[in-house]
């Protein structure tokens, strides 16, 4: 491979970036609990692939804080190299990037070796807060929002000692007449940075528009193109239209395999091909890089020198409507004529679904109750409360939800679902509490559970959500459109709490509470407990083996 000119913007080096092979990669988010874990994988099968490819904050302070497995990175970095794909870097939007961010995302990417960073073109963060699900809103297609993707991309590679590769954006509706292969084209053509191309990201594109799966293709620069991500997803139905839910922890579509290889065929200058396995069970992880493996063999290969070319950068335009699509984006604003109606309607109900599966993590019963419907989360995601959400840091989307709640219970008083606020707000505070380990021959509670009292009886609240989620979720198989209207039994059982003192157990599972009503009899022993381990023998065989089956009970030793 020899060397490609003009395929940089000149910043702060002045010498040509060299462009190692990096080969098949895997992608991880670097926390050792969530899989597939890829440096296990390598040791059980050696050769599998050849770089890991993270997403991680752009402070590596911050990384190293919060990414369980950045000590195992380093170790295995000789061996293993790593390509850092920020998911906090606006490429698109109101704001840009501060000099702050920029200097930590370069001082991050020099300590780990990363030869380039790619980064899908969006608005990623306002007012330091990422979009719920770290869902970006993608640009228009259109002139004025090339413009912005432009500005952006120049700011952020004036900053940065090696190449930024620009990452083809998922859609879901038709904003703008330009393809999005032509817009990433002219997006390299007046920036002169690489390409990215995500094959799911593309496919999104292709079925929002209803185009074959290769039309556009002629004319684009693949010889531009430095890394392809594949990853699992999701095609869904809307009438006549069809959508691609980009979702990495789905299996790997077949249509996403044959674009792949065609485009192997196209893009000469390729130097890194990156399966996004985030989710994926080992063993299925390793399946797939099998089979990519067999397109993408572990040969080296030379290194490619790009050249770096002098771009001025442009002062930041203001034309392409950013809050705008976010109020669009959110249901915060109805579809105008051209506004493509059914995108815009598959995009909310996608962004409103990922709002209600994190709210659910610390209000999964204030939020079925509040804000259980399409309409009701529209609400929320339409209130004040969550435009504020970005324009400051210090918040949080719970925050958010909180206060959104106390400003619809002060207008409409119901006692039940203050309770159940109530109830939610308190859970932290009770989970502060640590517990001694049991040692052998003892039993103490589980590391997280914990067991509490609360002044009104939500049991029966409790019994009827989980009850609900799963009638909800089973009849759903079977209906063409959800039905919830079974969410007026949970609030008839809100409607009748009672203010009397209620013990519970709870624990703290994948980040989500999961409260547990029990016999009085389990609940004294679970208080026993909560006070530090005992002896195994002073304990009723029955009600430990059910403490132990529900998992709110460990033994020592």
């Amino acid at each position: 491979m020899g060397e490609t000119t003009g395929s940089g913007v000149k910043g702060r080096s002045q010498e040509a970036w060299t462009l190692p092979w990096r080969g098949l990669g895997l992608s991880s988010n670097l926390n050792a609990s969530d899989p597939p874990h890829p440096y296990r994988l390598l040791a059980d099968a050696p050769g599998l692939f050849d770089f890991v490819e993270y997403s991680a904050p752009l402070s590596l302070e911050e990384t190293k804080a919060h990414a369980t497995l950045y000590p195992e990175m380093l170790r295995n970095l000789g061996q293993v190299p790593v390509l850092f794909h920020p998911v906090h870097l606006n490429l698109y939007g109101p704001e840009r990037e501060t000099p702050q961010a920029l200097a930590e995302l370069e001082a991050h990417a020099r300590a780990v070796g990363s030869a380039w960073v790619g980064n899908d073109v969006g608005w990623w963060h306002a007012g330091g807060q990422p979009f719920p699900g770290y869902l970006y809103i993608p640009p228009p297609l259109t002139p004025e929002g090339l413009e912005d993707c432009v500005a952006h991309a120049l700011h952020v590679q004036a900053a940065l000692n090696r190449p930024l590769a620009l990452e083809n954006p998922a859609v879901f509706a038709r904003r703008g007449d330009m393809h999005v292969l032509d817009f990433m084209a002219g997006l390299h053509a007046r920036t002169g940075l690489p390409l990215l191309v995500d094959v799911g990201h593309l496919l999104s594109y292709q079925l929002s528009a209803g185009l074959p799966l290769e039309a556009g293709w002629d004319g684009f620069p693949f010889e531009q193109v430095i890394e392809l991500h594949l990853a699992g997803g999701v095609v869904t139905r809307r009438g006549n239209r069809r959508f691609y839910v980009d979702d990495h922890t789905q299996p790997v579509r077949d249509e996403l395999f044959a674009m792949l290889e065609t485009l192997l065929s196209r893009c000469t200058s390729l130097r890194a091909v990156t399966f996004e396995g985030d989710g994926h069970p080992p063993e299925v992880a390793e399946r797939t890089l099998q089979r990519l493996r067999k397109w993408i063999p572990a040969d080296p290969r030379p290194p490619l020198r790009l050249t770096p070319r002098e771009v001025q950068v442009p002062p930041p335009p203001n034309g392409s409507r950013p809050w705008e699509l976010f109020e669009l984006g959110y249901g915060a604003r109805p579809p105008e004529p051209g506004d493509d109606p059914e995108g815009s309607r598959a995009e909310t109900d996608f962004r409103l679904a990922v709002v209600a599966e994190q709210l659910d993590r610390a209000f999964p019963l204030t939020r079925l109750l509040m804000a259980g419907t399409r309409d009701e989360l529209r609400a929320f995601t339409a209130s004040p409360e969550f435009r504020e959400l970005f324009l400051g840091e210090g918040r949080s989307l719970d925050r958010a939800f909180l206060a959104f709640a106390r400003r619809r219970l002060r207008a409409q008083p119901d006692e039940g679902c203050s309770a159940a606020l109530s109830f939610e707000v308190f859970l932290p505070s009770l989970a502060q509490r640590p517990h001694a380990p049991p040692g052998p021959g003892e039993v103490g509670l589980a590391a997280d559970t914990w067991v509490g009292v609360f002044p009104a009886d939500l049991s029966e609240v409790v019994y009827t959500a989980r009850a609900l989620r799963r009638h909800l979720t089973g009849r759903a198989w079977a209906c063409e459109l959800l039905e919830l209207s079974g969410l007026e039994s949970l609030a008839q059982t809100a409607r009748r709490v009672t203010l009397r003192p209620w013990r519970f157990a709870v624990r703290r599972r994948a980040g989500r509470w999961d409260v547990q009503t029990a016999p009085a009899s389990l609940l004294a022993l679970l208080r026993t407990l909560a006070s530090g381990p005992v002896p195994e023998a002073s304990l009723s065989p029955e009600g430990l083996a059910e403490a132990l089956g529900r998992g709110l009970a460990r033994r020592g030793g």
